[in-house]
């Protein structure tokens, strides 16, 4: 294990202590490489790579066979241990291994039917004393914040995507499908450097545009439509997202209207962020600008998310949650419009809290309107 992670390791082990459990399973994926460098990912929902459970003293990361290589190379601190019958018949052994009287757990991330199979296997075992305790968000309140080095791969994330988009709009013309589009924007990402996407790539051209996660079809360009794109790379783990807007041909009065307005929107929300300032109020700067302007109602989502080694993590800028920003935060600001028989704006930058305010990560600026003449 690399110092970073060994450092991350003892903070959190720091965190254990008051805890109403003795042992922690770490289940989702980013916090299992956060702490450890293991880089393997879960295939799907209901499998995964490998689990770790931390003591004080002690730190396991189980596995099956498809990854102890590979954990025994990256996750060098860390015990590995192999399970053959699948982890539910492999954690009784362990836990005993380990002297646990309480197991905490991610409770986002595990389900029924898992906590069931855990909780029989220890009753099995004689070991029904064993106290499961629900955590939410424990490894995350660790994430939240980005340290230089992990704010340097996401400035190399949005560097790509950026460059990447500024040297395919120009090329774009009536009669390329969405679909299209996206497969030469994948692959110019990939060929630029990236080592994954953060998303499958949107593309979404006229009334399309006014979803805000549409899917690319073989709906063709035309003149005198908007054209939405979302996108992001990854890069050392760390992802990028931006959203920018392409318009062939001259502007209609709607697109001039609706696109100052998200504009606009953007540039208040983005002044309004400062260290100790609610994410709620900074979601409110943007959203009530929106509905002065005539479009209240047709700003649905959220103004923005944190991204890191996820795509969507703390902290959420909305109205449904508040979070106090820090220095270190790292999140989008994304204000959308959608006009379902028009199709939709939204423009998305992503910015770094500073010690005395912020610090927007973009190179390319979405007042540099982006239109093709064709």
């Amino acid at each position: 294990m690399n110092s970073q992670n060994n450092g991350r390791l003892a903070r959190f082990r720091q965190a254990l202590s008051g805890k109403p459990y003795d042992t922690f399973m770490v289940l989702v994926g980013e916090n299992r490489s956060y702490l450890s460098g293991f880089t393997g990912e879960d295939t799907q929902f209901d499998e995964s790579a490998g689990v770790l459970f931390i003591t004080g003293d002690r730190a396991i990361l189980a596995t099956d066979s498809r990854y102890d290589a590979q954990a025994a190379r990256e996750a060098a601190g860390f015990e590995i241990v192999q399970y053959k019958e699948g982890l539910s018949k492999e954690i009784p052994r362990l836990l005993k291994s380990l002297g646990t009287r309480a197991l905490g757990f991610e409770a986002v991330r595990l389900t029924c039917l898992q906590f069931d199979k855990i909780r029989a296997a220890l009753r099995a075992e004689g070991l029904e004393g064993i106290g499961l305790v629900a955590e939410e968000s424990l490894v995350e309140s660790f994430r939240i914040c980005k340290a230089p080095e992990e704010l340097s791969a996401i400035r190399r994330a949005l560097e790509i995507a950026e460059a990447v988009f500024e040297d395919l709009a120009p090329t774009l013309r009536p009669g390329m499908t969405e679909r299209a589009v996206a497969w030469e924007m994948e692959k110019r990402l990939r060929e630029a450097g990236a080592e994954a996407l953060s998303f499958p790539c949107i593309v979404a051209s006229g009334p399309n545009s006014a979803l805000p996660h549409a899917i690319p079809g073989d709906r063709k360009l035309q003149a005198g439509e908007p054209i939405l794109f979302d996108w992001g790379v990854r890069v050392d783990g760390y992802c990028s997202d931006i959203s920018r807007m392409v318009y062939l041909g001259t502007p209609d009065e709607t697109y001039r209207k609706v696109y100052q307005t998200v504009l606009d929107a953007q540039r208040l929300a983005t002044e309004a962020v400062r260290p100790g300032i609610g994410s709620k109020a900074v979601d409110q700067a943007a959203r009530d600008y929106i509905a002065k302007k005539g479009y209240a109602g047709k700003f649905g989502h959220g103004l923005g998310h944190g991204v890191g080694l996820a795509i969507h993590e703390s902290p959420r800028l909305s109205p449904l949650r508040d979070t106090p920003l820090a220095p270190g935060m790292v999140f989008t600001v994304e204000p959308g419009i959608y006009l379902t028989e028009w199709g939709g704006v939204r423009l998305e930058n992503m910015a770094v809290v500073t010690d005395t305010g912020v610090e927007v990560l973009n190179r390319t600026d979405p007042a540099d309107r982006m239109v093709i003449e064709v």
